[in-house]
């Protein structure tokens, strides 16, 4: 036990979870005093924000220390994949040459709930010798930042979720959403698409997700085809051999009326297969996809819908079929 830690006591399952809904509580009314406030006297300097930070040539510079400086690298992660070129500088640093990372077509957007933390008075002051735009987020509405501030964020003022008042919790959530707030904002009005995101998040799930259709789709030889008219054997054939789960049915134009899945086919084992066409059997409102659909949205489909795969259209006729098994290849699922 480190000293001056106090005595540990077995913990009481219902007081632990009293708690815990004591804390988001507290934590939900500092968000919806963050919100009255932006819909208020916030939102004016909000906007200016936004558009300072938009007419930059250069990067926005985030810097804090303690918690403020943990959520300032979130901040500028966040920025950063989202279209805002940007970087965390920790400001005690910053006192001691990072500094020179700083350049005069940046903005610099500094954290402080007081306003008044030392650590940061030299970047100040740096901006300030430089004209290098400031925007201040702080609480603290005359602290020595707010008054040296081009822009100033006032977050306001609330109980932190800490009984004591003591440890940063609802403060640094308010920081947290205002951070997120403006990186929404500008990802909005610089019209940010999913592709530009998928540009930024090549790795992981999230990369996979942003993944086009159109890239892991099984084109060719590989889609499962049949003509209205055919009879149900040479369909299940077809669906034994493509091991897709489904065979799309087309009109002589080559378009898609229908498909016929492994369920179509259990649904209607009673019957005399042999002399069926697919036109009696097919399901005719299939789900379909576009090529340039994400990955994501295919999996949510599939999802939904309870089914194995997707039909591609363009121009009504299938030029791919995605099955659950691609998506999972890629991570994506």
């Amino acid at each position: 036990m480190h000293a001056g830690s106090p005595e540990r006591k077995q913990p009481d399952r219902q007081a632990a979870i009293e708690s815990a809904l004591r804390t988001v509580a507290t934590e939900q009314a500092g968000v919806a005093a963050l919100g009255a406030a932006l819909a208020n006297g916030l939102a004016e300097p909000f906007a200016r924000a936004i558009d300072l930070i938009s007419h930059i040539e250069g990067r926005v510079i985030v810097t804090g220390v303690g918690k403020s400086g943990h959520i300032g690298s979130k901040i500028a992660a966040t920025l950063a994949s989202t279209g805002t070129p940007a970087f965390f500088v920790h400001s005690a640093e910053a006192n001691h040459g990072d500094l020179g990372m700083i350049a005069r077509d940046d903005a610099i957007i500094a954290m402080s709930w007081s306003g008044e933390t030392k650590e940061l008075m030299g970047i100040v002051a740096y901006s300030r010798r430089f004209s290098i735009p400031l925007i201040a987020i702080t609480s603290g509405e005359t602290s020595a930042l707010a008054r040296a501030a081009d822009v100033v964020l006032l977050l306001p003022i609330v109980p932190e979720a800490c009984p004591h008042g003591l440890a940063p919790t609802t403060s640094t959530l308010l920081q947290l959403v205002m951070g997120d707030a403006l990186a929404i904002a500008l990802l909005e009005a610089r019209g940010f698409t999913p592709d530009h995101f998928r540009t930024l998040h090549p790795g992981g799930q999230l990369g996979a997700n942003l993944t086009l259709v159109s890239e892991i789709m099984r084109t060719g030889d590989q889609i499962p085809l049949a003509l209205v008219g055919t009879k149900m054997p040479e369909a299940v054939m077809t669906l034994s051999q493509k091991k897709v789960g489904c065979v799309c049915i087309v009109d002589a134009s080559g378009k898609l009326v229908g498909i016929v899945t492994d369920g179509d086919v259990a649904r209607n084992l009673h019957r005399n297969l042999a002399d069926v066409s697919v036109d009696e059997v097919m399901t005719r409102t299939p789900k379909t996809i576009d090529p340039q659909t994400l990955a994501g949205t295919a999996i949510a489909m599939l999802n939904e819908h309870n089914i194995g795969a997707l039909v591609v259209i363009k121009n009504k006729m299938p030029v791919g079929v995605v099955h659950f098994h691609d998506l999972l290849r890629i991570g994506a699922a």
